[in-house]
């Protein structure tokens, strides 16, 4: 079931964004867009499209919402993978950006991707002009320096710090970088509904949290091939990770606890929300 509507979303956000960046002129920018929005897991549009549901929002409203977060995704990813950042030449199983065009060509179009989601967010389909908004302040937040943002520089800073980071300090630098597109995403359906956010944040931050821990696991014992990137390059360069302070087996624990933690947040919504609590199962079991 959670499958099945994961690969429906993606293909709707998919044609969502296609059309969006249709009528972009023949530039190399413009294609490295295209480029770098195609494949993913489409985790995060899945999250806002799913907790629409929960309030009963149509998918014609959070689609715009759900392309919108895969596109700031998108930027991240492209932005995260340059030379001055984490230097990846390998993004879901294909070169990445700077390495297929050129680095100036990189940063164009991960800042044009960053506005597109901007732009999605301000289409009049989404709802009332004061929800819009809402879901553009609470983005910029999770998106810049009180959020991902942070999370990144917080990541470079680490790599020159004259001591590893303690478990604390990886907790906070992740539910930065990796956990405040997933929470905004999970809370997403909410805002749009102008509902209450409190029960899908509990439940969004734990989710986040387990993600990243899959995330270190996979990077210590994941096939390259499934999951479509460079790994053990956290324990090649000596960063700190969620493996590496606790241990993998008290990893795993941690991140099966954090998924329980995510389902129980979804009590008030009954059997609505059963995809999103499948959804915290899956960030655990996945391979790529």
């Amino acid at each position: 079931m959670f499958k099945a509507q994961l690969a429906a979303d993606g293909a709707r956000v998919q044609a969502c964004l296609t059309q969006a960046l249709g009528d972009l002129a023949d530039q190399p920018v413009n294609h490295a867009m295209r480029y770098t929005v195609k494949g993913g897991k489409g985790l995060r549009g899945f999250l806002v499209m799913e907790s629409a549901r929960v309030f009963d929002v149509p998918e014609t409203q959070s689609v715009y919402a759900a392309a919108a977060v895969e596109a700031l995704h998108a930027y991240s990813l492209v932005h995260d993978d340059l030379p001055c950042m984490d230097d990846d030449d390998l993004r879901r199983g294909q070169p990445t950006v700077h390495v297929k065009w050129d680095d100036a060509t990189a940063v164009l179009a991960g800042d044009a991707l960053q506005t597109l989601c901007f732009e999605l967010l301000a289409r009049e389909e989404i709802g009332p002009a004061d929800r819009r908004m809402a879901l553009v302040s609470s983005m910029a937040q999770a998106a810049g320096a009180r959020g991902m943002v942070l999370g990144q520089a917080q990541d470079i800073a680490a790599e020159t710090a004259d001591r590893p980071l303690n478990l604390d300090e990886i907790t906070e630098l992740q539910a930065n970088k990796t956990g405040a597109l997933i929470c905004w995403s999970a809370q997403a359906g909410a805002l749009i509904a102008g509902a209450d956010t409190t029960h899908l944040r509990h439940y969004a931050t734990a989710l986040g949290l387990a993600f990243q821990i899959a995330d270190d696991i996979m990077d210590v014992e994941g096939d390259a091939e499934k999951a479509g990137k460079r790994l053990q390059k956290d324990e090649d360069a000596g960063k700190a990770t969620f493996v590496s302070l606790l241990g993998l087996d008290a990893a795993k624990q941690r991140a099966k606890a954090l998924a329980s933690e995510a389902e129980d947040a979804l009590a008030p919504y009954g059997n609505k929300a059963d995809r999103l609590r499948e959804a915290a199962r899956f960030v655990i079991a996945r391979d790529s």
